[in-house]
């Protein structure tokens, strides 16, 4: 019975709470996301974003500055102007 009891928190430390912590930073990422940042989709499009609205946002795609609109679900990553500078 006790390795059955010791299996829960194993669990827990090991799948878990990696899982919220990876959660908590992505949310927060997208909270901080502004105009100018430059991000990658999930899907792999890299743009520079030109506007914000509540559950999506307007980036700007090179070579031909096509302009589109994504779901802020779907940033895979930021990389902001402080970052590359």
């Amino acid at each position: 019975m006790l390795p059955i009891l010791l299996l829960i928190p194993i669990m827990y430390f090991a799948m878990i709470r990696p899982q919220q912590k990876r959660q908590k930073q992505w949310q927060q990422m997208l909270a901080d996301i502004k105009p100018g940042d430059r991000i990658t989709t999930s899907g792999g499009i890299r743009g520079t974003i030109l506007s914000i609205k509540d559950d999506g946002i307007i980036i700007k795609v090179a070579p031909d500055g096509i302009k589109m609109e994504i779901a802020k679900s779907a940033i895979g990553s930021v990389t902001t102007e402080d970052k590359a500078s």
